[in-house]
């Protein structure tokens, strides 16, 4: 069993004022609890807001003394409308929202709140996120990896993050119709009113994404491409084209050229040579990401051009998409 990678930053002396935190989840069982406890001595109040949970997770909430939002079954669940449920409730100048499978450094809120007080426009602060057991698979130490974003000014954030509650709440918070990439149009609709996004050099989160399987890298990674196709449809035509390098990739080495090598190989046998171009991508990609994670990134694009495929598809039929779940 691969062991825990604790974090190296000490307790902080007193608790910061003026905090809220926002936990979301879904069924998350010993890992929700672990999230609260940590959030406990750093936070002034913790909301729980959960998803449909069927394994005991709201009375694990409420017995930690968090308080518990329940999401009405009736209608559909996303992560963006948990946030918001949580941040109605929000009374603080600052918010913490964590996802339900994460714990949080010991002293990430302190940390986070020093940086916002000497960067008076930074309205979203986010730190490290690791993965918990990156050992585990493959998948997670991809994860692991792809959390491992710039340190300084940033474009986006992930479900981990302090922000500002009335900046946040003057663009109307998060995007509640979204199913995935929630995160990021927030950050874009924060930083057109001004704000700033910075991912700090701080230990913030421990995440536990418990992919063992190809299945479930693969609904991850259709997920992304349903998020690049509708942030490019809502956002692509703006000055910062916003994903339509991401979703054009995805359709370039997903869809297009899987598609073209096949009806050219109708036409003759030689066209299946152009599906040489997938090992000739990871080769160019290996010197910079690793063989590994070179394969995965080009692999990856069938999934993400399912997920961008299928998004204007629903689009077209004006059906609404429902959640792309892993775990």
């Amino acid at each position: 069993m691969p062991q825990d990678q604790p974090f190296q930053h000490s307790p902080p002396t007193a608790r910061p004022k003026g905090v809220e935190a926002v936990v979301i989840g879904r069924n998350e069982g010993a890992r929700l609890q672990a999230c609260i406890a940590s959030l406990i001595p750093q936070v002034d109040r913790v909301i729980y807001v959960d998803s449909g949970s069927t394994d005991g997770s709201i009375a694990v909430a409420r017995a930690l003394g968090a308080e518990v939002v329940a999401l009405d079954l009736a209608q559909p669940f996303t992560a963006a409308r948990a946030r918001n449920a949580g941040l109605a409730l929000v009374r603080a100048d600052y918010v913490q929202f964590v996802d339900g499978d994460c714990v949080v450094a010991a002293d990430w809120v302190a940390t986070a709140l020093a940086f916002a007080a000497s960067h008076n426009q930074a309205v979203v602060i986010c730190g490290r996120r690791r993965e918990r057991f990156p050992d585990a698979s493959v998948y997670n130490r991809l994860i692991d990896a792809e959390w491992n974003t710039p340190v300084g000014r940033a474009l986006a954030c992930g479900g981990d993050a302090l922000m500002q509650v009335s900046p946040l709440r003057a663009v109307g918070g998060f995007d509640a119709s979204l199913i995935a990439g929630e995160e990021p149009d927030l950050c874009l609709r924060l930083a057109r009113n001004g704000a700033e996004i910075w991912r700090i050099d701080a230990e913030m989160t421990l995440h536990d994404a418990a992919i063992s399987r190809l299945s479930q890298w693969w609904q991850r990674s259709r997920r992304a491409g349903h998020a690049f196709a509708e942030g490019a449809a809502r956002y692509g035509r703006a000055d910062e084209r916003h994903w339509v390098v991401e979703t054009r990739r995805a359709l370039l080495w997903g869809a297009v050229l899987p598609v073209s090598a096949v009806l050219f190989g109708l036409l003759h046998p030689a066209g299946l040579a152009l599906l040489l171009a997938w090992p000739l991508q990871v080769l160019r990609l290996t010197p910079r990401l690793g063989f590994a994670a070179a394969g995965f990134s080009v692999l990856g694009k069938l999934p993400e051009a399912q997920g961008v495929l299928g998004y204007w598809w629903g689009r077209l039929r004006r059906n609404r998409a429902s959640l792309i779940e892993y775990k």
